[in-house]
């Protein structure tokens, strides 16, 4: 596998929430308002890299018998950076995320790409890898922010006080179902079924 391949395969082919089905607890509970799914897909990729990076750094060193509990020390220890410097600089998205970051220890985008892929591999091949995840996994998070604010509040709050307003007059057509949890496991499973058409499609095309 060549490195830009290994960088483009998490964007679409091994997207880690459309094709492997992973860190869908985040997904489905952060995404009312783009500036969750900004925060938390940053905070994501900062993890997923660094402890990539640094399992790949140490791998030869760390004896099989106690490699996960090694792997996990490393994700709390970046996880729990990411929480001080959010609580320091924006603490308003921290409170709203705290226990959702606190669970990226527990990810398993983060712990299967440490275990299948850091732990064999060299440290920018690995670096590779994580932004590709990382960003494969920002990305439907944002799509599906996008999505849920827009038609549930007619607005998208980008980050902090810079927002879009698309309801000046409360429109009735925006409806706050869609930032219910029923309306999370409805729009996840739409956009689920509509990769699994593009990429049997893609099957077909190339047969």
């Amino acid at each position: 596998m060549n490195k830009l391949t290994n960088f483009t395969k998490g964007l679409w082919r091994e997207n880690p929430i459309l094709v492997s089905m992973l860190g869908l607890c985040p997904t489905l509970a952060i995404t009312v308002k783009v500036e969750n799914a900004l925060g938390m897909g940053l905070a994501v990729l900062f993890v997923l890299v660094m402890s990539n990076l640094f399992i790949s750094l140490i791998r030869h060193i760390v004896p099989d018998q106690i490699r996960i509990p090694v792997y996990i020390v490393v994700i709390a220890t970046f996880v729990s950076m990411v929480e001080m410097v959010m609580d320091a600089y924006v603490p308003d998205l921290y409170s709203r995320m705290a226990l959702f970051i606190s669970l990226i220890v527990v990810n398993c985008i983060i712990l299967g790409r440490a275990e299948a892929f850091a732990s064999k591999h060299n440290w920018l091949d690995s670096i590779l890898d994580a932004v590709g995840m990382g960003l494969g996994f920002t990305i439907v998070l944002i799509l599906i922010s996008l999505i849920r604010e827009t038609l549930g509040t007619g607005s998208i709050t980008i980050w902090g006080d810079l927002a879009l307003n698309f309801n000046k007059h409360n429109s009735p057509f925006f409806s706050e179902f869609y930032v219910s949890p029923p309306a999370a496991f409805i729009l996840l499973g739409l956009i689920l079924a509509a990769s699994k058409a593009i990429n049997s499609r893609k099957e077909v095309r190339s047969k």
